[in-house]
């Protein structure tokens, strides 16, 4: 990086991550997902995410590596688990540092809505910007084999759809947005259609809906709007697993005067953040469906037992795996 780049990155990271590590992972978001799927919607958000982080820390904390959560299920203090900052892991192996939400989609696993995860991202030390949990991102998100210059986060949304569109060889009308239906995004939404695109309107489910463009079943071409700031970086690690183009912008809170705090590894927290400001060096990422979604079906519970549907990924390679489990409750210990 040139010396008037705004962000402070670590000029070298170790690595490249353990590969076996990506199971491990798998292993932790099914033993989430299995927890969470007792509360899909029985309307309590607090018990649903309560289940979903026990069972996670109890897994990761099995897991041989020496982890450090960077990006949590909020601070500490705030929550009794998996907080920034908090040591996981067996503390043998390799350090790592880690990008997790045992439930992505809390409201929506309340109503039993579409899109809910638990996901977990694993990198080399250094490599997630360490973002609190009070903060928005502004967010544009591809899919991958982009030319260079296609997405900026600074142009009209009509202009960006106009070079997708071509990148593609598109037509707008060709392509489907991904928003939050937020009142925020009235503006935004009225201007991607008045360009001709269509729109998938999610009522939740950041990660999973810039994760949709990198994933062509789906049917979703661009992610646009304001959501979190640490699923922000959740996404940018799928993404960059993936081969998908993202970049993002901090906000600050509503009622904060519309500052934002200094934070570790930026000069600049007002500045333009591209992918790998937010995941680099040699990502994994593993999630697993909770309710069902175009990224992944959720948890199938029969008697006895319940089937879930994983990914597993890594950015050195851009490989992805599918894995569908069959878990028999009688041969092992209930994850509820």
């Amino acid at each position: 990086m040139s010396p008037t780049d705004p962000h402070e990155m670590p000029a070298e990271l170790p690595g490249p991550v353990d590969r076996n590590l990506a199971l491990d992972m798998v292993r932790v978001t099914e033993a989430a997902a299995l927890a969470a799927s007792r509360h899909v919607g029985r309307g309590d958000e607090e018990a649903a995410d309560r289940a979903a982080a026990r069972a996670m820390i109890n897994a990761i904390n099995a897991v041989e590596m020496n982890g450090r959560v960077v990006v949590g299920d909020g601070e500490e203090g705030a929550v009794p688990w998996l907080f920034a900052g908090q040591e996981v892991g067996r503390g043998q192996g390799q350090a790592v540092d880690l990008a997790l939400d045992p439930l992505e989609g809390a409201t929506a696993c309340a109503r039993g809505d579409v899109n809910v995860i638990a996901i977990v991202a694993v990198t080399e030390r250094g490599g997630f910007l360490a973002v609190p949990d009070h903060l928005y991102m502004d967010k544009i998100a591809a899919g991958p084999d982009l030319p260079p210059g296609t997405l900026d986060l600074d142009a009209p949304p009509e202009e960006n759809l106009a070079r997708l569109a071509e990148a593609r060889g598109a037509q707008v009308g060709d392509l489907v947005v991904c928003i939050l239906d937020r009142p925020r995004h009235g503006e935004l939404i009225g201007r991607v259609r008045a360009a001709g695109a269509r729109i998938r309107l999610i009522n939740d489910g950041d990660v999973s809906g810039a994760l949709t463009t990198a994933l062509p079943e789906t049917g979703v071409d661009l992610y646009m709007g304001v959501g979190g700031a640490p699923e922000g970086v959740l996404a940018a690690a799928g993404l960059r697993c993936l081969g998908g183009e993202m970049q993002a912008r901090l906000v600050a809170p509503p009622g904060g005067g519309g500052r934002l705090p200094p934070l570790p590894g930026l000069k600049d927290p007002t500045a333009k953040l591209s992918i790998q400001d937010l995941a680099s060096g040699d990502v994994m990422c593993a999630l697993t469906g909770i309710t069902g979604g175009p990224a992944l079906p959720g948890v199938r519970r029969w008697p006895g037992g319940a089937t879930t549907h994983s990914l597993m990924m890594r950015a050195r390679s851009r490989t992805l795996r599918t894995m569908v489990t069959r878990h028999d409750f009688s041969v092992k210990a209930r994850p509820d």
